[in-house]
């Protein structure tokens, strides 16, 4: 019975493990920013893929903003219970890509907080004006 204790322990880990990281930061669901967009997002799958919607609520188009289309990844292992990922958000409204990356915190509070940092990149029509997109 001693030799199958560690084995049993290890099967209860495997098990338990994919739910580690969801008990701490569930990116699944709805988000909002300080600026008012908010974000949608569906279910993670066991590979850590998602996928959603984007509503910004700034924008520099002079169209009309429109809801728009994320696909992303959350890195979650036993020990990252507060998780990094990325997403990419193709725009609807205009012919920009904007690229997302960050970590799900759990405040002091129990809530939980997304950090992020982007990069915003427009199209243009040569190499010669790549150093405006």
């Amino acid at each position: 019975m001693v030799q199958a204790t560690p084995f049993l322990l290890l099967l209860s880990l495997a098990l338990v493990a994919p739910g580690l990281c969801a008990r701490k930061c569930v990116l699944t669901g709805r988000w909002a920013n300080d600026l008012g967009s908010n974000m949608t997002i569906w279910n993670v799958d066991e590979g850590g893929k998602f996928s959603g919607l984007y509503h910004t609520a700034v924008g520099g188009s002079p169209n009309p903003i429109q809801i728009s289309p994320l696909l992303g990844f959350q890195h979650c292992t036993i020990k990252d219970s507060q998780p990094t990922f990325g997403f990419t958000v193709k725009w609807s409204f205009s012919d920009t890509i904007t690229v997302f990356t960050g970590q799900c915190f759990v405040d002091a509070d129990g809530k939980e907080v997304l950090k992020t940092m982007w990069l915003w990149r427009s199209r243009v029509d040569n190499i010669k004006d790549d150093w405006k997109a």
